[in-house]
Protein backbone atom coordinates (compact mmCIF):
# COMPACT_ATOMS: atom_id res chain seq x y z
CA UNK A 1 0.00 0.00 0.00
CA UNK A 2 1.84 3.67 -0.95
CA UNK A 3 0.48 4.84 1.88
CA UNK A 4 2.15 2.93 4.71
CA UNK A 5 5.40 2.65 1.87
CA UNK A 6 5.39 6.51 2.50
CA UNK A 7 5.25 6.24 6.17
CA UNK A 8 7.70 3.46 6.62
CA UNK A 9 10.56 5.01 4.52
CA UNK A 10 10.09 8.74 5.91
CA UNK A 11 10.88 6.81 9.36
CA UNK A 12 7.95 7.05 10.89
CA UNK A 13 6.51 3.56 10.94
CA UNK A 14 8.83 0.25 12.26
CA UNK A 15 5.86 -1.98 11.70
CA UNK A 16 4.53 -1.32 8.40
CA UNK A 17 2.25 -4.28 8.02
CA UNK A 18 0.42 -3.27 11.32
CA UNK A 19 0.13 -0.30 10.06
CA UNK A 20 -1.14 -1.54 6.83
CA UNK A 21 -3.55 -3.64 8.80
CA UNK A 22 -5.05 -0.65 10.78
CA UNK A 23 -5.62 1.51 7.24
CA UNK A 24 -7.14 -1.45 5.93
CA UNK A 25 -9.36 -1.89 8.32
CA UNK A 26 -10.23 1.97 8.49
CA UNK A 27 -10.75 2.45 4.54
CA UNK A 28 -12.68 -1.60 4.75
CA UNK A 29 -14.86 0.68 7.81
CA UNK A 30 -15.55 4.03 6.06
CA UNK A 31 -16.87 1.52 2.69
CA UNK A 32 -19.24 -0.34 5.25
CA UNK A 33 -20.30 2.92 6.95
CA UNK A 34 -21.77 4.56 3.85
CA UNK A 35 -23.34 1.16 2.63
CA UNK A 36 -24.97 0.65 6.31
CA UNK A 37 -26.62 4.48 6.27
CA UNK A 38 -27.84 4.12 2.58
CA UNK A 39 -29.14 0.89 2.93
CA UNK A 40 -27.34 -0.69 0.64
CA UNK A 41 -25.74 -4.14 0.20
CA UNK A 42 -23.08 -3.71 -1.97
CA UNK A 43 -21.47 -0.94 -4.16
CA UNK A 44 -22.20 -2.09 -8.29
CA UNK A 45 -19.71 1.00 -9.45
CA UNK A 46 -20.52 2.07 -12.85
CA UNK A 47 -18.93 5.94 -13.16
CA UNK A 48 -16.55 8.01 -11.83
CA UNK A 49 -18.21 11.92 -11.58
CA UNK A 50 -15.65 14.59 -11.38
CA UNK A 51 -15.72 17.68 -10.21
CA UNK A 52 -13.63 19.91 -12.33
CA UNK A 53 -12.24 23.13 -11.33
CA UNK A 54 -9.55 21.88 -8.12
CA UNK A 55 -9.97 18.41 -9.60
CA UNK A 56 -9.15 18.28 -13.03
CA UNK A 57 -7.90 21.33 -13.85
CA UNK A 58 -5.15 23.31 -11.46
CA UNK A 59 -7.52 26.38 -11.95
CA UNK A 60 -8.77 27.31 -8.89
CA UNK A 61 -6.35 29.59 -8.19
CA UNK A 62 -7.28 31.51 -11.25
CA UNK A 63 -10.84 31.86 -10.37
CA UNK A 64 -9.60 32.74 -6.78
CA UNK A 65 -7.71 36.00 -8.27
CA UNK A 66 -10.86 36.87 -10.60
CA UNK A 67 -13.18 37.25 -8.04
CA UNK A 68 -11.40 38.98 -5.91
CA UNK A 69 -10.29 41.46 -8.32
CA UNK A 70 -13.81 41.51 -9.34
CA UNK A 71 -15.12 42.77 -5.56
CA UNK A 72 -12.83 45.02 -5.40
CA UNK A 73 -13.74 46.53 -8.30
CA UNK A 74 -16.95 46.55 -6.96
CA UNK A 75 -16.39 47.50 -3.75
CA UNK A 76 -17.55 44.53 -2.28
CA UNK A 77 -15.13 43.29 0.61
CA UNK A 78 -13.87 40.05 0.34
CA UNK A 79 -10.72 37.74 0.67
CA UNK A 80 -8.73 35.50 -2.18
CA UNK A 81 -9.07 32.34 0.10
CA UNK A 82 -12.95 32.53 0.64
CA UNK A 83 -13.55 31.65 -2.98
CA UNK A 84 -12.17 28.03 -2.37
CA UNK A 85 -15.05 27.67 -0.01
CA UNK A 86 -17.67 28.88 -2.56
CA UNK A 87 -16.29 26.89 -5.42
CA UNK A 88 -19.06 25.14 -6.95
CA UNK A 89 -21.67 27.52 -6.35
CA UNK A 90 -22.74 29.30 -9.73
CA UNK A 91 -21.45 32.27 -10.30
CA UNK A 92 -24.74 34.44 -9.60
CA UNK A 93 -25.17 33.12 -5.90
CA UNK A 94 -21.92 33.47 -5.18
CA UNK A 95 -22.47 37.54 -6.13
CA UNK A 96 -25.75 37.28 -4.28
CA UNK A 97 -24.31 35.85 -1.13
CA UNK A 98 -21.19 38.39 -0.66
CA UNK A 99 -24.04 41.37 -1.69
CA UNK A 100 -26.58 40.24 1.17
CA UNK A 101 -23.48 39.68 3.33
CA UNK A 102 -21.86 43.16 2.64
CA UNK A 103 -24.23 45.18 1.66
CA UNK A 104 -28.01 43.80 3.45
CA UNK A 105 -29.69 42.91 0.04
CA UNK A 106 -29.82 40.82 -3.05
CA UNK A 107 -27.66 41.64 -6.09
CA UNK A 108 -29.85 43.52 -9.19
CA UNK A 109 -29.90 41.40 -12.61
CA UNK A 110 -27.43 43.89 -13.94
CA UNK A 111 -25.17 43.89 -11.36
CA UNK A 112 -25.04 40.34 -11.60
CA UNK A 113 -24.32 40.47 -15.20
CA UNK A 114 -21.89 43.35 -14.96
CA UNK A 115 -20.30 41.49 -11.98
CA UNK A 116 -19.97 38.40 -13.69
CA UNK A 117 -18.95 39.87 -16.98
CA UNK A 118 -16.11 41.24 -15.61
CA UNK A 119 -15.01 38.07 -13.52
CA UNK A 120 -15.24 35.55 -16.62
CA UNK A 121 -13.34 38.22 -18.55
CA UNK A 122 -10.53 38.46 -15.87
CA UNK A 123 -10.50 34.17 -15.89
CA UNK A 124 -10.27 33.73 -19.15
CA UNK A 125 -6.97 36.62 -18.92
CA UNK A 126 -4.91 34.78 -16.34
CA UNK A 127 -5.66 31.09 -16.86
CA UNK A 128 -3.38 29.19 -18.57
CA UNK A 129 -5.20 26.12 -18.55
CA UNK A 130 -2.66 23.60 -16.16
CA UNK A 131 -3.89 20.27 -15.21
CA UNK A 132 -3.94 18.80 -11.50
CA UNK A 133 -0.99 16.59 -11.48
CA UNK A 134 -2.76 12.71 -12.17
CA UNK A 135 -5.63 13.95 -13.33
CA UNK A 136 -4.87 12.77 -16.83
CA UNK A 137 -3.60 9.57 -15.55
CA UNK A 138 -6.35 8.71 -13.11
CA UNK A 139 -9.20 9.78 -15.51
CA UNK A 140 -7.55 7.38 -18.29
CA UNK A 141 -6.69 4.73 -15.73
CA UNK A 142 -10.70 4.28 -14.64
CA UNK A 143 -11.88 4.58 -18.31
CA UNK A 144 -9.77 1.83 -19.11
CA UNK A 145 -11.16 -0.28 -16.23
CA UNK A 146 -14.29 0.18 -18.16
CA UNK A 147 -16.14 2.78 -16.02
CA UNK A 148 -18.24 6.00 -17.57
CA UNK A 149 -16.48 9.49 -16.46
CA UNK A 150 -18.46 12.34 -16.23
CA UNK A 151 -17.81 15.81 -15.41
CA UNK A 152 -20.11 17.74 -12.68
CA UNK A 153 -18.70 21.48 -12.41
CA UNK A 154 -20.96 24.85 -11.35
CA UNK A 155 -18.32 25.98 -13.76
CA UNK A 156 -20.02 28.47 -16.81
CA UNK A 157 -16.47 29.00 -18.41
CA UNK A 158 -16.45 27.86 -22.10
CA UNK A 159 -13.02 28.30 -22.77
CA UNK A 160 -12.15 25.43 -19.69
CA UNK A 161 -15.17 23.26 -20.71
CA UNK A 162 -14.02 23.17 -24.40
CA UNK A 163 -10.70 21.96 -23.65
CA UNK A 164 -11.86 18.79 -21.57
CA UNK A 165 -11.73 17.19 -25.48
CA UNK A 166 -8.39 18.05 -25.79
CA UNK A 167 -6.52 17.56 -22.73
CA UNK A 168 -8.62 14.70 -22.11
CA UNK A 169 -9.40 13.17 -25.62
CA UNK A 170 -11.77 10.94 -25.81
CA UNK A 171 -12.39 10.16 -22.01
CA UNK A 172 -15.22 12.48 -21.82
CA UNK A 173 -18.32 12.24 -23.46
CA UNK A 174 -20.30 15.88 -24.24
CA UNK A 175 -23.37 14.34 -23.04
CA UNK A 176 -21.96 13.25 -20.16
CA UNK A 177 -21.29 16.98 -18.96
CA UNK A 178 -23.26 19.08 -16.22
CA UNK A 179 -22.44 22.85 -15.74
CA UNK A 180 -24.05 25.77 -14.08
CA UNK A 181 -26.16 25.97 -17.70
CA UNK A 182 -27.86 23.11 -16.99
CA UNK A 183 -29.13 23.07 -13.45
CA UNK A 184 -31.50 25.58 -11.44
CA UNK A 185 -29.63 24.55 -8.02
CA UNK A 186 -26.06 24.71 -8.07
CA UNK A 187 -23.91 22.93 -5.13
CA UNK A 188 -24.43 22.63 -2.64
CA UNK A 189 -27.58 21.50 -3.70
CA UNK A 190 -27.80 17.65 -5.07
CA UNK A 191 -29.40 18.93 -8.24
CA UNK A 192 -26.17 18.86 -10.18
CA UNK A 193 -24.67 15.39 -8.92
CA UNK A 194 -28.52 13.72 -9.62
CA UNK A 195 -28.30 14.97 -13.07
CA UNK A 196 -24.78 13.46 -13.37
CA UNK A 197 -26.29 9.84 -12.13
CA UNK A 198 -28.78 10.58 -15.16
CA UNK A 199 -26.41 11.89 -17.64
CA UNK A 200 -23.81 9.05 -16.77
CA UNK A 201 -26.73 6.47 -17.66
CA UNK A 202 -29.51 7.04 -15.17
CA UNK A 203 -27.22 4.90 -12.56
CA UNK A 204 -28.38 5.05 -8.42
CA UNK A 205 -26.09 6.66 -6.10
CA UNK A 206 -24.33 3.28 -5.19
CA UNK A 207 -23.37 2.79 -8.98
CA UNK A 208 -21.13 5.87 -8.58
CA UNK A 209 -18.49 7.59 -6.75
CA UNK A 210 -17.13 11.72 -6.91
CA UNK A 211 -14.24 13.28 -6.78
CA UNK A 212 -14.35 16.76 -5.23
CA UNK A 213 -12.38 18.84 -3.73
CA UNK A 214 -14.66 21.89 -2.39
CA UNK A 215 -16.86 22.03 0.68
CA UNK A 216 -19.99 23.11 -1.67
CA UNK A 217 -18.96 20.38 -3.55
CA UNK A 218 -18.76 17.30 -1.32
CA UNK A 219 -21.92 18.78 0.79
CA UNK A 220 -23.55 18.54 -2.85
CA UNK A 221 -22.32 15.13 -3.47
CA UNK A 222 -23.40 13.78 0.04
CA UNK A 223 -26.85 15.05 -0.61
CA UNK A 224 -27.09 13.36 -3.43
CA UNK A 225 -26.06 9.77 -1.79
CA UNK A 226 -22.85 9.33 -3.38
CA UNK A 227 -19.65 8.29 -2.23
CA UNK A 228 -17.15 10.87 -2.24
CA UNK A 229 -13.59 11.28 -2.70
CA UNK A 230 -12.17 14.46 -1.77
CA UNK A 231 -9.11 16.08 -3.09
CA UNK A 232 -7.55 18.51 -0.98
CA UNK A 233 -5.98 20.88 -3.55
CA UNK A 234 -6.86 23.87 -2.25
CA UNK A 235 -5.53 25.81 0.90
CA UNK A 236 -8.17 24.73 3.19
CA UNK A 237 -7.52 22.41 6.28
CA UNK A 238 -8.71 18.92 5.19
CA UNK A 239 -11.10 19.12 8.55
CA UNK A 240 -13.54 21.73 6.56
CA UNK A 241 -13.87 18.53 3.54
CA UNK A 242 -14.62 15.74 6.64
CA UNK A 243 -16.91 18.27 8.24
CA UNK A 244 -18.21 18.97 4.30
CA UNK A 245 -19.62 15.02 4.91
CA UNK A 246 -16.44 13.38 2.56
CA UNK A 247 -16.25 9.94 3.01
CA UNK A 248 -12.57 9.99 2.10
CA UNK A 249 -10.04 12.68 2.15
CA UNK A 250 -7.05 12.90 0.55
CA UNK A 251 -4.03 15.56 -0.30
CA UNK A 252 -3.56 14.84 -3.76
CA UNK A 253 -4.74 13.22 -7.19
CA UNK A 254 -1.40 11.25 -7.28
CA UNK A 255 -2.99 10.17 -3.73
CA UNK A 256 -5.81 8.89 -5.29
CA UNK A 257 -4.41 6.85 -8.14
CA UNK A 258 -1.83 5.22 -6.45
CA UNK A 259 -4.14 3.94 -3.60
CA UNK A 260 -7.46 3.44 -6.07
CA UNK A 261 -6.79 0.19 -6.94
CA UNK A 262 -7.01 -0.75 -2.76
CA UNK A 263 -10.78 1.40 -3.43
CA UNK A 264 -12.01 -0.25 -6.01
CA UNK A 265 -12.10 -3.56 -4.74
CA UNK A 266 -14.44 -2.61 -1.88
CA UNK A 267 -16.90 -0.54 -4.96
CA UNK A 268 -17.28 -3.26 -7.08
Amino acid sequence: MPFCDDLFNLGFLEDKAYLCRIKFFRMTTVFKEYLDKHNYSNFDLKAVLFDMDGVLYDSMKWHAKSWKETMDHFGIPSTSEEFYLYEGMVGNHTINYLMNREKGRDAASQEKEDIYKLKTELFSKYNDGSLIPYAYDFVKKVHDEGLICAVVTGSGQPTLINKLEYNFPSLFEKERIVTAFDVKNGKPHPEPYLMGLAKAGYLKPNQAVVIENAPRGVEAAVAAGIFTIAINTGPMPDRVLADAGADIVLPSMKALFDNWDEYRKSLI
